[in-house]
């Protein structure tokens, strides 16, 4: 039978599909894969459903059928494949951070090179404000396969104002307001880890004030960029 919830909204889902699929090129364009190993998930706006990549096909196969819907508990009700090895991480996050419409996960090497060192990236450039607002916090190691990582992720943001978390040994976790949020916090993340990874090559890298920091990030996040003129 036939879940009732994919009728009723079967237009955003199949635009999520057509829009997480085009969003996994970003992956690799941006150097932040290799192989298979990565994805995009979407929440669905109003359910408790998701569309994610599925497990182990090339990014170059992705289009929108091979896309899968599962629910906030990992059950797939919609898609010929099965999803990925990180959908229970994707569905916690969902489950328990209603804000968030979007979740990336990578293994980019700069922000892996520090996930290695279970060390938290310190907030030494303007960029790092302005996104992240301060450290990128490290969460704990997890197996995968199950909620584990998706609760490290959860309890970890809890108190930090990143999108990002660099889950020990493992790699980055970002999420955003929808998907294309997530990838560009992503491709910002892997771009910081890079930046103080080669200062820190020249020495100890200077922190920024944490007065500086909240100015920064108060900036970018409430006036930067274009806003819609109120009707």
């Amino acid at each position: 039978m036939t879940d009732p919830r994919l009728a009723a909204h079967r237009a955003d889902i199949d635009r999520l599909k057509e829009q997480v699929a085009a969003l996994h090129a970003y992956l690799p364009r941006y150097e932040l894969v290799v192989w298979t190993a990565g994805n995009v998930s979407a929440r669905v706006p109003g359910t408790d459903l998701m569309v994610i990549k599925p497990s182990g096909v090339e990014f170059e196969d992705l289009t929108a059928d091979t896309m899968v819907v599962t629910d906030l508990q990992g059950r797939v009700v919609e898609g010929d494949h099965s999803p990925s090895s990180d959908t229970a991480s994707h569905a916690f996050v969902y489950a328990h951070l209603p804000h968030v419409g979007g979740v990336v996960h990578t293994h980019s090497t700069y922000a892996t090179a520090w996930s290695a060192r279970r060390q938290p990236i310190p907030c030494c450039t303007t960029m790092q404000a302005d996104e992240f607002g301060g450290d990128i916090p490290v969460g704990p190691l997890a197996l995968i396969g199950d909620e584990q990582i998706g609760r490290g992720i959860v309890d970890t943001l809890a108190s930090s104002r990143s999108k990002a978390v660099l889950m020990a040994n493992h790699g980055p976790f970002t999420v955003g307001t929808d998907a294309r949020d997530a990838v560009k916090v992503a491709v910002m993340l892997e771009e910081v880890a890079r930046c103080v990874h080669l200062s820190s090559q020249l020495g100890e890298p200077i922190r920024l004030d944490q007065d500086m920091v909240d100015a920064l990030f108060d900036r970018y996040q409430n006036v930067y960029g274009q806003r819609k003129a109120a009707s």
